[in-house]
């Protein structure tokens, strides 16, 4: 089955209808959508503006691949459940969310090779057709390291990263929440609205 999930928070229609057209034309009914209120209705595959988190959880689960906006909360669960997931950044340039942040979210998560991204509605129709393709980028642990979660802290509590976490940044770094890591200021857009 395919999961698409274009979030909770507004929807996402030009992706939406580039899956449910896809769907249509290659007689696919092994694919699902979580649409959002107010969106657009697919005509060749099952749709809910919403799911309950019991009823997600199932259809995660099921699950072998995710096509999803390029928000955080969709990536992150994608990833701790294993699960392969193709993103497509909502554009605030196209009124679909109210800044850019899933253009740089999407590069950034692209960059360190754990999510698969089309930029824009050709892109992901091509990308549909290779979705049994796409494997998994392994998963994580639900919660921030320990390690990250100290570093954080003394980042917040006194503007510096302790010597020897995560490669010994420097108060002329900080924390690229993206990845886990540290990185030098205006290298991540993700942070720097690149």
């Amino acid at each position: 089955m395919i999961l698409v999930t274009v979030g909770t928070d507004l929807p996402f229609d030009r992706m939406v209808k580039v899956v449910d057209r896809w769907a249509g034309e290659r007689g696919r009914d092994d694919v699902f959508a979580q649409i959002g209120e107010g969106g657009w209705k697919p005509r060749n595959i099952p749709h809910a503006e919403f799911l309950d988190p019991v009823e997600f959880k199932k259809r995660l689960a099921a699950a072998k691949v995710i096509v999803a906006h390029a928000g955080m909360g969709s990536i992150l669960t994608s990833l701790h459940h294993g699960k392969p997931i193709l993103v497509m950044p909502k554009r605030a340039s196209l009124g679909e969310q109210r800044n850019e942040h899933q253009l740089a979210t999407a590069r950034r998560m692209e960059e360190l090779g754990k999510v698969d991204v089309a930029w824009d509605e050709e892109e992901l129709a091509v990308k549909l057709d290779a979705i049994g393709s796409l494997t998994s980028r392994g998963s994580i642990e639900p919660y921030a390291s320990g390690g990250l979660i100290e570093g954080l802290a003394a980042f917040i509590r006194e503007g510096r990263v302790p010597d020897g976490l995560a490669g010994g940044a420097t108060t002329a770094q900080q924390p690229d929440t993206a990845s886990g890591v540290f990185g030098e200021i205006g290298s991540n857009p993700a942070l720097d609205g690149k």
